[in-house]
């Protein structure tokens, strides 16, 4: 079994700064892309940043130059850096990570945290 747990979230001022983690544990293997996205109310679910196993990286639009998402493939962890918040980021945040063996592919989601920027 596999447990996504989340952490870093809370809430900021605008223009401020959070990082947020994932850190994956139980029998995961073979790791591939590792995703952030996020669900602010009343929308729906978005993509906001990728790194694949090579570190290669891409973002939504309104997230470049302010996140950043790297990972720790020897911590099973994915990280987002975000700076210069400002209240659209407001959102609960949610990490998502592949894995794929023996041709066999599996997708895993952590339980959300809340990033709250106030104006």
């Amino acid at each position: 079994q596999v447990h996504l747990v989340e952490s870093g979230g809370g809430l900021v001022q605008a223009g401020g700064s959070l990082r947020l983690s994932c850190a994956a544990s139980g029998s995961i293997f073979s790791i591939t892309s590792m995703r952030w996205h996020r669900q602010a109310p009343g929308k729906q679910r978005e993509l906001v940043a990728t790194i694949t196993r090579s570190g290669d990286t891409n973002y939504a639009d309104s997230v470049k130059g302010r996140f950043t998402i790297s990972r720790d493939n020897t911590k099973n962890t994915v990280y987002l850096q975000m700076n210069s918040l400002n209240s659209e980021d407001t959102a609960v945040y949610y990490c998502n990570i592949e894995s794929q063996l023996f041709g066999i592919k599996s997708s895993y989601w952590g339980q959300g945290i809340l990033v709250t920027v106030s104006s």
